[in-house]
């Protein structure tokens, strides 16, 4: 019910912007998106901080987009030299993904839950496989991650790898961490140098 209401705002929302547009705000409306869509990099790590601290971050990272949507706050960074994406994701009240579910085995059925909410939206995630599990650095723990294979449509890639991790923060938060390449890029060296930076 919760998911139809937010659909309705959203819809309400679109409508409001497309008649502000009508009347003459197209100008104006298109600068406040962009402006938010593509802060300067100083805005973009402010908002980055709703998430974690990411100023340790070395130079061959850029944040790409931070952001907040239904109810989540997250962070998109990517590897300037090879395109190897970072996401961090503060799932709040209700965590997607908890270090426990890869302790206790789950996580590999709650990630093919996951990608079925996914089917029709932004994105299609198929044939998800997971190939191994480890351990890495992440908000000063030692955090469980799993590495994947997938396929992905609506994408201009098709196939992806990469890992997703859960870590529980001091204050008790839970952060999702993922990161993926085009298949047989994906380096897990870089996702270490990335994550062992990010800080509560």
């Amino acid at each position: 019910m919760g998911f139809i209401k937010n659909i309705f705002k959203a819809l309400i929302l679109v409508l409001a912007f497309i008649g502000f547009a009508s009347l003459g705000g197209k100008d104006y409306v298109t600068k406040i998106v962009n402006d938010y869509m593509n802060p300067p990099h100083d805005v973009m790590l402010e908002r980055a901080k709703k998430v974690g601290d990411f100023s340790r971050v070395s130079d061959e990272f850029e944040i790409d987009k931070a952001a907040s949507a239904l109810g989540y706050n997250g962070v998109l960074a990517e590897h300037k030299a090879t395109g190897q994406k970072m996401i961090v994701v503060d799932s709040g009240k209700k965590p997607l993904l908890t270090p426990q579910d890869f302790e206790d085995g789950t996580v590999d059925k709650k990630l093919q839950d996951l990608t079925k909410k996914l089917k029709g939206q932004f994105v299609n995630i198929d044939d998800l496989k997971i190939t191994k599990s480890g351990h890495m650095k992440s908000f000063g723990e030692n955090a469980p991650y799993v590495r994947f294979q997938a396929k992905a449509s609506k994408l201009p890639i098709g196939e992806v790898d990469g890992i997703v991790s859960a870590v529980q923060t001091d204050s008790g938060e839970v952060k999702v961490i993922v990161s993926a390449n085009e298949k047989g890029k994906y380096s897990q060296l870089i996702a270490n140098e990335f994550f062992k930076e990010v800080r509560e």
